[in-house]
This record gives structure tokens, sequence and C-alpha cells, in this order.
């Protein structure tokens, strides 16, 4: 009963619009063949892929789950199939380096297609979305000869890719990591753990699954000094590239979780199975962090993917579902009761999804387009510049992004009333999907402490000021632009006050390093308000000049200043009481003795 329709209206605003995507091309190496023809061909296939082949098993992926049998998994039904389809389409080859049998195109594009298909069906999604972060570590940091193993396998899709990190002892503190790799003496190494809550761990989708894998050498340093990363295929290959004998390794069950039941969440055992070094050894958590920031940055998009899917199907219910009179007179005297959407409540929640939705794409491609610029832009500055402050965004988007998402599948399910509560519908699915982005990839907990511990105030605040030094020239040259006057001033204001507030924690966390935990989390959602602030603010100005140059979609223009004027009246009034929480200290926490929590 529930549907995805990708909303390509709206991606083709953000991304040629709002920001400049051919231009955007124009300024990187090798992004020649990345033209609006060919960009916007590549969108409407996508869009195809998305709403024909995986939309349809995302209900029914969630209902039948995967199955655990003597080591093997089997996806739903159709997985594999949609795969198929996916590898057949070149679709996994899309951002990734010729030399590699990729396609070449900006990671930037590749961000569309993962909107789409995670949008569609999220369990599904991360079987290739996996695969992509291993592509990028192996990119990065592999071998010539590990590029050509496993490199290549794994941009054509014939082979998946997986992260291990997480132990059933430890999860963020990656330091007391215990997974063990002795070395062989022929230049490989005998791994040995376990590992928990592996994605895509184990499956019947392709021929040969490759592990990236954390683990610690017999002489490695104690703590994250003493970790290095490994690749551990399922199968070796053979001398042809194929797959040959099978590795030491297994998946020794499924868990049995709240959502994403499409996705095979693993417990891997590795039994001296034999791996290969990635990077420098004991450096493998720097090595690492390539995908854990490709994963951070798609774990962002599953916030934007759950609110605009719970959006497209609560407005949907909300158009058609009868109940009650409006208070200002009926609206539809020819029926018995008025469709749910003329009722300001149903409105507000319609329109917090909608603000969050729309507002989370424009910065999720807007990093998409910082990370084209790290990896392929001209000046070395320019790549620096980007890094830095993709860096500082990336927890920002991460956090923020999955708990707005969260809050919008929520609303979502409230608008169908007693109805969102039954799985026919999809809302529940949607909700319980969502509520794992909060968790994995880094707790919203852990991306606070890394925003205003490690991005901000180890910076000295320069982390920030690049980003509001960006915000302040935005406004600086809307300000006489009196039709969007009302979202440049309090932007002004708020872009003053989120510098004033890193100085006053600042001060703080000096005389108490508890202030920085204390205040994170309110700091981390009171920067993403901001953040989407500024967003809302440049799409306001887009829609302005159009409806300004007699546009044809003015009711497209008109719903984006609307929803503007939503954002900065409804939500982001919500920094009022982050700044004051924030501000109210540690002692309110930390006061009250553990043994006293209860008695």
């Amino acid at each position: 009963m529930a549907e995805y329709k990708a909303p390509l209206r709206d991606i083709h605003f953000v991304l040629n619009e709002l920001l400049d995507a051919e231009r955007h091309y124009q300024g990187l190496v090798g992004a020649e063949d990345a033209t609006p023809d060919m960009l916007a061909a590549i969108i409407d296939e996508g869009a195809k892929f998305a709403e024909r082949v995986l939309s349809p098993l995302n209900q029914s992926g969630d209902r039948e789950g995967c199955r655990f049998e003597d080591g093997e998994v089997s996806t739903p039904e159709g997985f594999s199939e949609a795969y198929r389809q996916f590898v057949a389409g070149g679709w996994p080859s899309l951002a990734h380096e010729p030399a590699w049998g990729g396609q070449g195109l900006p990671e930037s594009v590749g961000m569309v297609i993962s909107e789409l298909t995670g949008s569609a069906n999220w369990a599904w999604s991360m079987y290739p979305g996996l695969s992509h972060g291993a592509m990028n570590t192996l990119e990065a940091h592999g071998t010539d000869e590990q590029k050509q193993v496993y490199l290549t396998k794994l941009v054509s899709g014939e082979w998946t890719g997986t992260m291990c990190l997480t132990e059933p002892h430890c999860g963020t503190d990656l330091g007391l990591l215990r997974t063990r790799a002795e070395p062989a003496g022929d230049g490989s190494y005998l791994i040995s753990g376990t590992k928990i809550f592996i994605s895509a761990g184990e499956h019947d989708m392709a021929d040969n699954i490759v592990h990236i894998v954390l683990a610690r050498l017999p002489d490695a340093p104690a703590g994250t000094k003493g970790i290095s990363l490994f690749v551990v295929p399922k199968f070796l290959p053979d001398a042809a590239g194929g797959c040959g004998e099978r590795n030491s390794l297994g998946c020794g069950s499924i868990e049995h979780k709240m959502g994403i039941h499409g996705n095979a969440t693993c417990v891997m055992n590795f039994d001296g199975a034999r791996g290969f070094l990635i990077g420098p050894a004991n450096k493998g958590l720097n090595c690492m962090f390539t995908f854990m920031n490709t994963a951070r940055l798609g774990t962002a998009l599953q916030g934007l993917a759950h609110a605009e899917w719970g959006f497209q199907n609560s407005l949907a219910y909300a158009r058609e579902r009868l109940q009650m009179r409006a208070l200002t007179g009926a609206k539809n005297p020819q029926d018995a009761a008025d469709p749910i959407i003329v009722h300001p409540a149903v409105r507000n929640m319609l329109l917090t999804q909608k603000a969050f939705a729309e507002g989370g794409r424009a910065l999720i491609h807007y990093c998409a387009q910082l990370a084209d610029q790290v990896k392929q832009g001209a000046d070395p500055e320019q790549r620096q510049e980007a890094d830095a402050l993709l860096a500082f965004l990336t927890p920002i988007a991460k956090a923020f992004l999955t708990e707005v998402g969260f809050e919008s599948a929520n609303q979502g399910l409230q608008v169908f009333g007693g109805h969102g509560y039954i799985s026919e519908w999809g809302m529940e699915q949607n909700l319980r999907d969502c509520r794992i982005s909060m968790l994995y990839e880094g707790t919203t907990q852990i991306q606070a402490l890394d925003l205003l511990g490690r991005k901000v105030l180890m910076t000295r605040g320069e982390s920030l000021k690049r980003f509001t030094r960006i915000v302040h020239a935005f406004c600086e040259s809307a300000e006489e632009e009196g039709a969007i006057r009302a979202f440049v001033r309090p932007l002004q204001r708020l872009n003053r006050e989120w510098g004033d507030l890193t100085t006053n924690l600042g001060m703080k966390a000096m005389q108490d390093r508890e202030e920085v935990g204390a205040a994170a989390q309110d700091y981390l959602m009171y920067s993403g308000y901001v953040v989407l602030a500024y967003f809302w603010a440049r799409m306001a100005r887009v829609a302005e000049e159009k409806l300004a140059q007699g546009s044809d979609d003015a009711d497209f223009y008109r719903a984006k200043l609307q929803c503007a004027r939503f954002y900065f009246e409804r939500l982001l009034p919500r920094t009022l009481t982050l700044s004051e929480t924030m501000l109210s200290g540690a002692d309110n926490l930390m006061d009250l003795d553990a043994d006293h929590f209860a008695f």
C-alpha cells in the first residue's frame, strides 16, 4: 500500500539551482563527463530503478527478513535479483576510477543514486552502500595488487564489501579491540577474533564478500595506536582472479532486531582467516576513517531517506483521510467530513517532515560536493579547505539529520493515527528502520563529542569559523534584499550567537572538562538547526529570484518560500531552549551519586 516516488523536481532544484552542479563539475579534475544532460539521464534511470524495482521490495523484505541456516544467509525474495539488475546497470561503478573499472564520475553523482535507492528501500541499499565504503578504503590505502585483485571486483559489483570494527566488548572504544593478526610468514596474516553487528556480513547476493577488518599485530602498542587494517575475503582469490579456496571465517548468527530486517546483521567469526595488510602497520584506524567517513555521510542520508518516505506517504494519506470539519467551516461540503490536511495540527506534522527532508537534501548534496573537491579539486588549497569543512559538517549531518529524520518518521506515523501503528501502511516499518541511524557509525552522543570536543574546541574554534564565515558572507550579500530579510536577520543573529556560545563553553571547559560532555549534544543540535537555516535561507533566495523572473513553476517556488518561513518561525526557535540547556552546566548531571539513581 505504501510507495515511493522519486522527488525529482526537488533533487534537480538542489543540484542545479541551489548548488549549481554544472559549474561545480567544471571546477573538478577529471569530471568532464559530468554534463547536465548526463546527470539528468543518470538521475532519471536511477529513479526508475528505485521506484519500480526496489520500492516494491521494501515492505515484503521487512516481513520476510533474512534467514540463517548452517552458516548461510538467504536474503528476502527479490533482493538478489534486484542486485543483479543493479550490477547489470553499472551502478556500483558510477563514482570510481576508470583504472579499476569505474565510470570516473564524481562522488556527488553517486550520492544522488544513494538517495534514490535508500529512500525506496533502506535495508536493500545497505548492501551496495557498505561495498562503496570498502571501495573507497582500498582505493585510498590499498596496494596496486590489492586494487587489481579486490577493487576491480567490488567496482564491477561481482563482489561486495563490509566494515568489521565492533567486537562484543567494544563498540566506540576501539582501543579495547582484541582481534589478532599473526604474521603467516608469506606476507599474509592469520586473523582470529569475533566481530559483531556486521551489516551485510553474509548473504546470497554476490559471489564473494570482502571484509575490511581491524585487528592487532603481536607487537602492537596498546590502545588505538596499535590497530592495523586488513582485507579478509570470504573466498581467497584464485590465480584467475575468481573465487578460490574458502577462507577460515564464517557467520555465527544473525541478529533479531528492531528494523532493517532485509539486511543481515551478522556475528562474524575469524578463525585464522588469511588477510592482507592495508596501509602501514598500526595505522589502521587512520585508514579506516576513510570507510567510516563514507559511512557517516551515508547514515546522514538515511535520516533524509526516512523523512522523505514518511512525508510522501503521510501527505497522500492526509489528502484522502476524512475526519471532522475545518474550524473555519467545511472545505469539502459534498463529503461527510474534510480531509485531515485542513487541520493545523496535521499541517504542522507535514511541514516538519517537509522542512527536514528538503533542508537535509540541501545539506547532504552540499557535503557530497565537498567530497568531490577533496578528491578532484584542481587547487591543493581548495582540497584542503574542502576537507576541513567536510570534517566539521560530517558529525552535524550524521547526528542532526538522523535525529530529525527519526522525528519526521514518527510524525509521519502520527498523521495516520491508529492506522500508522498497523503494519500494512508501512509507517511503523519506516520508524523502526530509521531508529538504527542514531546508533551505528557512532551514536548521536559520540558525534556530539567529536563536534564540540575535537572539531571545535581542539581547533580553538577555527573549524567553526570556517563555516560561520561562509554564512556571514551570504548574509552580507543578501541583507539588502527585502524579500528574504525575514530569513537573513535571524540567521545573522544566530551565526554570531553560535560563536559566542562556543567561546562560553570553551571557557567553562577550561575549568571543568565535564562541561564538554554535558553541553555536547545540545550544542550539536543547535548547530544543526543553524546549518539548516543557512540552506533554507539560500533556497528562499533562489525561489524569490525565480518568482521575480516570472517562472512558469511559480507554485513550486512559492512552496519553497512558505516552507522556509515555517522552518524559521516554527523549528529554528528550538535553538532558544538548546542555548539555555547547553549553558546550564555539568553539575545538574554529575552531582547525583551513581549509587543514588535508584534505591
